[in-house]
């Protein structure tokens, strides 16, 4: 195939998914005529037919609510919430229907849907079309939360949660939709719920996944120029984590920095930082660190570059990892202890 976009690999792999499967169907706000407001179903309902890859009415709960029904009937919906916020009226379907329903049925219903929602900003929108909104649904159990960083993964992960038996949030990061590699399919990758090292390093492990991904590359490429040799994992499964990868790498390094372009108070870099802790205490040469957006809504397009994550901010970051210790011992000796035989004057011993 060549080189291609991450929006390409995304259609390439419905594409296939539609033509190996007719179980598979594609909708939402859009996809059918359209092809996506991103252009990822692009083509799709013409090569598919209306029955296969249609247009939804602007109704995200209705459309969610309708993927349950499909998939508990042995169908296998893959649908689209066009912007990260949209999918807020669809959540208490989510949460309350696809995160529980293989629990709830003791295991006798499987539901294989996949809501794909692209989220996070960097192109130039403003709130309710720039949320990451990640914690939200890793937070929930029953539910697998996946975000691809390049168009090779876009492709392997997309076919392989669109084959999962269990309900997939596909979180898709839109200010990479357009950067490009060499990607021939079909081809899988590494499994989805498997973080991966794209650059080893030796100093420090910088975390990341989606959008991020390719801010943390050009930080260690930044760092590496003043001598420091910086690790960068993509986790790509937000859930469930992969700790082994994640603790091999910290407990070698012994620093760790999670850089997300969510909030950063109670934002998914805090679950990360605790894990990472619990798992490689003995082995941190400085507390945890995280890099994400200011706790505020999220900022007019004009100051988004300001919000999100940069790699200035990265790099001041890593210089706060405790490379000299800060710790003077004392020079002076003790100061004398008073004497411990002596009475108080408030004691009855002494008034006697």
């Amino acid at each position: 195939m060549g080189e291609i976009s991450l929006a390409r690999a995304l259609n390439q792999a419905l594409r296939d998914a539609l033509a190996h499967d007719p179980d598979v169907l594609v909708y939402g706000e859009d996809v059918g005529r359209l092809g996506g407001v991103f252009r990822v179903t692009d083509g799709l309902a013409s090569e598919f037919g209306s029955e296969r890859c249609f247009d939804s009415p602007i109704a995200e709960a209705g459309i969610v609510g309708t993927a349950v029904g499909m998939a508990m009937y042995g169908q296998r919906p893959v649908v689209e919430m066009q912007f990260d916020a949209f999918a807020y009226p669809a959540f208490e379907q989510i949460v309350s229907h696809v995160s529980k329903m293989r629990n709830r049925t003791r295991g006798s219903v499987e539901l294989p849907l996949v809501i794909r929602i692209p989220y996070g900003g960097g192109i130039g929108a403003v709130e309710h079309h720039a949320d990451s909104s990640e914690a939200y649904y890793a937070h929930t159990p029953g539910l697998r939360v996946v975000t691809p960083a390049t168009p090779a993964d876009g492709y392997s992960m997309l076919r392989e949660a669109v084959e999962a038996p269990d309900p997939v949030i596909f979180l898709e990061p839109k200010r990479r939709y357009w950067n490009t590699a060499e990607v021939e399919t079909p081809l899988r990758t590494e499994p989805m719920e498997q973080a991966v090292v794209r650059r080893a390093g030796e100093d420090v492990t910088l975390l990341a996944y989606g959008p991020m991904v390719a801010t943390a590359l050009e930080t260690a490429e930044a760092a590496n120029e003043t001598g420091r040799s910086v690790e960068v994992i993509d986790l790509r499964s937000l859930s469930p984590f992969d700790d082994t990868t994640v603790a091999a790498s910290v407990r070698r390094t012994g620093r760790a920095l999670v850089v997300h372009e969510a909030s950063t108070f109670g934002g998914y870099g805090a679950e990360v930082a605790s894990r990472v802790t619990e798992a490689c205490f003995h082995y941190l040469e400085a507390p945890v660190l995280r890099v994400g957006g200011f706790d505020i809504p999220y900022p007019p397009p004009a100051l988004e570059e300001h919000h999100l994550p940069h790699v200035d901010r990265i790099l001041d970051a890593i210089d706060r990892l405790q490379w000299e210790s800060t710790w003077v011992p004392a020079q002076s000796p003790p100061p004398e202890r008073p004497d411990a035989t002596a009475q108080h004057p408030s004691r009855p011993e002494a008034r006697a």
